[in-house]
Order: structure tokens, then sequence, then C-alpha cells
């Protein structure tokens, strides 16, 4: 039987760790429903441990998976934001725009990447102008609109992602919902249909985090918080044999990480 996980840190990748140890006790590798949340981000001038990311970093790349960053990057292009320059989202949206041709070529996005759905929105067979959602949400929050169901945007497209595929990959992420809270500060809510703890759940809280910054700052709001909820996790397609290795080496450097903290 399934169990809940819920997981509450200011440390992303604390967070990340507890829940991948999680993942590895006997007769745990598999969650319904999982809720990691990063709470108090305003107060935290650093929210990753470099020792757990590096190490997790080195596990990925040995099995011929994306690193952290890569994963992070499908949800927000961090490396193409300037958050310094006036315009920066407009300049954002152009600069992806350009580059989405060779981005589009890549194999393992042939069903789509999830800011591509964020910021251009077209079903099949839609002919109007694409919407861009993010560019939709700040227009009506900073207009004085702050109707919360209007502050959500949607990834999982009915016309191209509902097939009979055994397997499709993407999109586990099925919707992005940005929560004003009370002293101008600001909470993401990502919901995955199914993540994998190992493979992606670490990139896909960085890219949550990524999105939240840029939407804070176009919001006038302070990221505060990033809730990530899964419907099902599971460990992944590695077996608890290949992560032995990584389980041995993550546990003593969340303790460490909690110590510094402490302290």
């Amino acid at each position: 039987m399934m169990t809940a996980l819920s997981i509450t840190e200011t440390n992303l990748s604390v967070a990340w760790a507890k829940a991948f140890l999680a993942l590895m006790a006997p007769g745990k590798s598999q969650r319904h429903p999982a809720v990691i949340t990063l709470d108090h981000l305003e107060d935290v001038a650093d929210i990753e441990d470099e020792a757990i990311r590096t190490r997790l970093d080195k596990e990925l790349k040995k099995q011929k998976s994306n690193l952290c960053s890569t994963v992070a990057g499908t949800l927000f292009p961090n490396s193409m934001w300037n958050s310094a320059l006036k315009n920066n989202a407009d300049a954002l949206y152009m600069r992806y725009d350009k580059a989405w041709p060779g981005i589009a070529k890549c194999h393992a996005n042939r069903n789509g990447v999830y800011f591509r759905r964020l910021t251009s929105y077209a079903p099949e067979g839609y002919a109007d102008e694409p919407v861009n959602q993010l560019k939709f949400i700040i227009n009506v929050y900073t207009g004085g609109n702050h109707r919360k169901s209007a502050l959500q945007a949607s990834i999982l497209d009915p016309t191209r992602d509902h097939t009979n595929n055994r397997q499709k990959g993407f999109p586990c992420l099925q919707q992005v919902a940005f929560t004003p809270m009370e002293k101008e500060r600001l909470s993401v809510t990502g919901f995955y249909a199914t993540q994998y703890q190992f493979e992606k759940a670490y990139g896909n809280y960085l890219g949550l985090y990524w999105l939240g910054r840029f939407m804070a700052q176009q919001l006038e709001l302070k990221l505060a918080q990033v809730v990530c909820i899964a419907a099902f996790l599971s460990l992944g397609e590695s077996t608890k044999s290949d992560l032995e290795a990584l389980e041995h080496d993550i546990r003593p450097l969340v303790e460490v990480s909690e110590v510094e903290t402490a302290t």
C-alpha cells in the first residue's frame, strides 16, 4: 500500500535528499501523494547545498541522465533571463522565441517543453495567436485583479497529450499556480501527475524556484514558498541497488547541512 509523503524545508537540496532517502527505505519506493514544500525562502540567502547537488549530478551523469540544471531549464531558462534589464520579461520571451527552433529540434523535446507551454500555449488546430500565460498572469495581477483562479497556468493540452501511448514522458507537470500571500509574498505550486525522485525531482524543484523568482519580480512580490505536489512519486527508472552508493553518500551530507543550518 502506498503512503503519503510530506516534507517541509528551507533548503531545496535537503528537501530533495530527505524525499530520496524516504523512497530508498524498504517497501517505500512509491508514494501517493507527495508534497514537498520549500518555505520561508524570503529569509534564506542560499537555498541549495552544493555538496548534495554535486553528488547527485555526479550520479546522474554516471547513469546517463540529465543534470539538475538541464531538467530545471525546461521549466525556466534561467540562463536566458537578465533580471537587471528594465523590460527583462519581454527580453526573455524574445530570446526564447529566437532559440526555440533549435530547442525544438532536440529529440527529447519532441512532445514539447514546459516553458514553451507557459509562454506559447496553442492547442492542436488553434488558429489564433498562441497564449503567453505568464504575460497574462502578470498583466492581470499588476492591473489590479488579484483573483487567485486567474493566476494559474496550464501545461496539459488534451488535444496533444491525451494519447494511448504506454509511455510518453511529457508532460508530467500539469499546472502551475501563483498565490499571493500576506506581507507581499508569493507562493508557487506545481502539480505533477507523476514524478521520478532520482532523475527529475531536484530539477523540478529548482525549475519551480527559478520560475517563482521571475514571477515574483514581475508581480513586485517576494518569493516565499515553492510547493511541489506529485500525485504519484516513484524512485525512478534506476533500481535501489543502482542507487545504494548515492544513498550512502547523501545521508551524512544531509546531517552536515542540518547542523550547519542550526548553527
